[in-house]
């Protein structure tokens, strides 16, 4: 699993077509507020050039991405936290949720009616950010009348929960995110407040959702949007959701002409997967032989036996030594000796780079980089 992104957002803001895109379903898009009711949840298989040339070198028996998984939950309107519209009965299917995508249309249609009555992205996005923030608060506080009376015992673990449990709800009061706070927290902090699934301190990603004529220049719409980030520090990433769907249908020889027809080199979602990477501190490594190249997603500092632990929970108890060729080493050999590419097929990668003096072994301490292709030696 690469990460989980809960898709938020108004009603008709196009989180259902983004969602299709993505995942290649048809899950009703209709032009009326709560099409959807139940949550709909997709894998998606992260987008790699370097997966693809990796099997293409070693022609594996089988190919395995790393994948997304999505859930779009009915959209939220304003006083949701009040029960408006379907309330935010639904926001419990995100709590346990890496980052959050949420979807704020930037686009003019007089056939797709809005919500609050006209487009305003950033009084839509603040409209979102307060129904999450008040729902984080009911959590905050249900769960405090019940800590303050433990504390009272001396226990020292509800002491702790205590102290960040107050300070959480004193910025939630404030109308502030806890993720824009959270190097206020310390760390066991924020541990113990990730254990509620708050929503909001996990990332977000603002997705302005345009139409065909803005995807390559900005609207003002999304100008907004991006300002409104830059306070935050936030991801803003540009999609144009109808056109992606329709992308999403067609066959793939015919999808690349599509995509140049609209002066697009590439999915405008695969921006989308690469925030989520940016904004979690993700990074791929692959492992490669002739039955299987498979690419595995680690956060960034992690070390050679925690990386092979995501493999199996064993591998790391057990870790002896990586094999480990860089992709730049990979990648510059195949570019200028073309002629190699028959001697890399299956197995025959390990030793022809181990011949080069290219394959490193690397121990416990290795702290794995972006792009490796890892062989671990294990004891077991």
């Amino acid at each position: 699993m690469g990460f989980t992104c809960g898709i938020v957002g108004l009603p008709n803001v196009g989180k259902s077509t983004l969602f299709n895109a993505l995942t290649k379903n048809s899950i009703p898009a209709e032009n009326f507020p709560f099409c959807t009711i139940d949550p709909n949840f997709g894998v998606v298989p992260v987008p790699d050039s370097r997966l693809d040339l990796l099997s293409k070198v070693v022609e594996p028996e089988k190919v395995v991405p790393a994948v997304i998984e999505f859930c779009d939950i009915a959209g939220l309107v304003k006083g949701a936290s009040k029960g408006e519209g379907l309330g935010n009965q639904f926001l419990s299917h995100i709590r346990n949720v890496d980052a959050i995508a949420h979807v704020v249309r930037c686009f003019d249609r007089s056939d797709i009616v809005h919500v609050e009555g006209k487009v305003d992205p950033v009084r839509d996005i603040e409209i979102i950010n307060y129904e999450l923030i008040m729902a984080d608060l009911e959590v905050v506080e249900k769960r405090l009348a019940k800590v303050e009376k433990v504390a009272k015992t001396g226990d020292k673990e509800a002491k702790k929960e205590l102290e960040a449990l107050k300070k959480a709800k004193e910025f939630l009061e404030k109308g502030i995110r806890l993720y824009l706070k959270r190097d206020e927290f310390k760390e066991d902090e924020l541990k113990i407040l990730r254990g509620f699934g708050l929503l909001t301190l996990k990332p977000m990603i603002y997705v302005c959702n345009v139409d065909e004529e803005h995807i390559l220049k900005d609207n003002e719409y999304v100008k907004a949007v991006k300002e409104y980030a830059k306070k935050e520090g936030a991801k803003v990433v540009k999609v144009c959701a109808k056109l992606e769907e329709e992308l999403s249908n067609l066959p793939d020889e015919e999808k690349q002409e599509f995509l140049e027809s609209y002066g697009l080199k590439e999915p405008t979602l695969n921006n989308l997967i690469r925030a989520g990477y940016e904004i979690l501190d993700l990074q791929t490594f692959f492992t490669a032989g002739k039955k299987e190249v498979r690419a595995w997603t680690i956060k960034k500092g992690m070390t050679a036996p925690q990386a092979a632990g995501k493999i199996h929970s064993d591998f790391e108890k057990h870790f002896i030594r990586a094999e480990v060729l860089s992709w730049e080493d990979f990648e510059n050999e195949i570019k200028n000796k073309p002629e190699i590419l028959p001697k890399l097929k299956g197995d025959s990668l390990w030793t022809y780079f181990k011949d080069l003096g290219k394959v490193r072994l690397e121990g416990k301490e290795y702290i794995m980089q972006d792009g490796d292709i890892v062989y671990f030696r294990v004891s077991c």
